[in-house]
């Protein structure tokens, strides 16, 4: 190698580790000027994609390992998240469950500042509102549009306080970049580029067919000034053989002038968590296959579950089949039937009564079938479930399933608590610590046994019942999300069950570690398939353009 090229060679690699040495100036984007721009030393590299579900949280998570591999401090971002899988943050907030995945990945505490905005849909026209962590109000869609303006000040605070900590901000937009009837405020996807002065990275989802026509239209429907920011495109979720697709890349790169910067492959053998219930509908989240010498837990698919998540440690277990059911039939040969947690608890209560599924659910547990209920579905266990303040719907008060001796009050104010506990179970081993996390507005008491005690709420000591549990041990709720993902009390439950049904006994599944096997192969097969020396390229021409 001569002189010359390895002086490049040591340039380029002090630029790929110095990101942090190039200045964030201000943007002058008329279409943002209420908003204070942000000033740090970290520079951004947004994440876009033709539409929702192309797998930009996948591919967000694995570029933060692989620039954190890099030896960069690097953070996630996005800014507007509308998601009913959420997860208690460090500082006590809370946030998509998906950026607490991607901070993970990063090596970092996930922060409420990574997800300023969260938006929690409890009807078809309307969300909670949630920023910096905590609820804000109820608002329908048009509401919130006309409220977008002002919430993009939270967005750019937030940002500013990643910037100042980090060297690299890796962005992930929302839906579509193209959605032009959402265009006014944006503060999701180029909006949020113009107000952080971001590259941008288009993805298409190459599996649903249509990718070229989705890149070349969605770039089509952009301003020009938007267009330019678009720096390459990565191909997402690819089977066969990848000479049969060149042509097509050759294509899109001439029509549009953006290079594609990778195509990375439908991955079968890994898994990772999904954001919302649309992959349950993908019949994504199901595990295995239900019938002889298996476990059978069947998780029932309320209209708005949230944190489907909570059972993702079941899916390493080489003996259990989750299935997420909404028919009677398909309760038959349930060895366990859980209900989730819900975002709007007495319309999803409705729902269950109204399909047939309360009545199925209540026959199966007066003939000593186990049931479980988590958050909202530990509320439906009860008698009732109150809404005096309409904080979810305006039913006011439902009954619930009556298998607890239990009622529910929904108040105003959400706890959210990263939280340490003891668990008061006979027939899992008796006690046991556990983490895990609160979400909930209901307060529920009643004359039942108490499945915990809760010993710690966001680092500050406590002694709190938590849950509720009945007399013969099959019947139990509790308010903690993440309780499955405790190897040592998932196992117990999973070897009572067992030597029910007489199967043999399992080896105790390290849930972490296999997560951490799963982030690893993920980055390590993007790493792979995408020019990340390209991508850093991309990044420091954009900042030298600026400075």
């Amino acid at each position: 190698m001569s002189d010359k090229n390895q002086k490049q060679e040591v340039r380029s690699k002090k630029q790929e580790k110095n990101l942090a040495s190039y200045l964030l100036p201000l943007a002058s984007d008329t279409n943002t000027s209420h908003i204070p721009h942000p000033t740090s030393q970290a520079l951004p590299v947004m994440f876009q994609g033709t539409s929702s579900h192309v797998g930009k949280s996948i591919l967000v998570a694995a570029l933060c390992r692989i620039f954190k591999e890099h030896g960069l401090k690097v953070a996630p971002f996005k800014a507007q998240n509308m998601a009913l899988n959420s997860f208690v943050a460090s500082d006590g907030g809370e946030i998509g469950r998906a950026q607490a995945f991607q901070a993970e990945a990063a090596g970092i505490p996930p922060a409420v500042d990574m997800n300023p905005i969260l938006l929690k849909p409890t009807s078809d026209m309307g969300s909670q509102v949630i920023i910096h962590g905590r609820v804000y109000k109820n608002m329908k869609a048009k509401e919130y549009h006309r409220f977008k303006k002002e919430a993009a000040r939270y967005v750019i605070e937030s940002y500013k306080r990643l910037a100042e900590k980090n060297d690299l901000i890796v962005i992930e937009g929302a839906g579509s970049p193209a959605e032009i009837n959402l265009r006014e405020n944006d503060i999701a996807n180029m909006g949020l580029a113009e107000m952080v002065d971001a590259p941008v990275i288009l993805i298409g989802d190459i599996d649903r067919g249509g990718v070229f026509a989705s890149l070349v239209g969605t770039m089509e429907l952009l301003r020009p000034s938007e267009k330019k920011r678009v720096k390459g495109f990565i191909i997402n979720k690819f089977r066969g053989d990848l000479d049969l697709l060149k042509p097509g890349i050759d294509f899109l790169e001439q029509k549009t002038g953006v290079p594609v910067l990778g195509v990375v492959p439908y991955l079968k053998d890994i898994i990772l968590p999904d954001e919302d219930g649309v992959a349950l509908d993908r019949g994504q989240g199901v595990k295995g296959s239900r019938g002889q010498g298996k476990i059978d837990i069947v998780v029932i698919k309320l209209p708005r579950i949230s944190n489907f998540t909570d059972f993702d440690a079941f899916r390493f277990e080489s003996d259990v089949c989750v299935e997420y059911v909404t028919e009677l039939a398909e309760l038959n040969g349930a060895d366990v039937i859980i209900i989730p947690g819900s975002k709007n608890t007495l319309e999803d209560m409705g729902w269950l009564r109204k399909s047939g599924l309360a009545d199925a659910i209540i026959r199966y547990a007066k003939q000593g079938g186990r049931v479980i209920g988590i958050c909202g579905g530990f509320q439906m266990l009860g008698k009732a479930v109150k809404d005096p303040y309409g904080t979810e719907s305006n039913i006011g008060e439902i009954s619930g399933l009556g298998l607890l001796d239990i009622e529910t009050i929904l108040e105003k104010e959400k706890k959210t608590y990263q939280i340490e506990a003891v668990t008061q179970m006979q027939d899992v081993r008796c006690k046991m610590q556990v983490k895990g996390y609160e979400i909930h507005m209901g307060e529920t008491d009643g004359k039942e046994n108490y499945f915990a005690i809760i010993t710690n709420r966001n680092n500050t000591p406590v002694r709190i019942e938590d849950g509720a549990v009945s007399d013969n041990g099959r019947i139990w709720g509790t308010y903690i999300h993440g309780i499955f993902d405790n190897d040592a009390f998932r196992a117990g439950l999973l070897h009572e069950m067992r030597a029910k049904k007489g199967l043999p006994a399992q080896r105790i599944i390290a849930f972490q570690d296999k997560k951490d096997k799963g982030m690893k192969k993920l980055a390590e097969v993007v790493n792979k398939n995408i020019d990340i020396q390209r991508l850093f390229h991309i990044i420091n021409s954009f900042s030298d353009l600026r400075c």
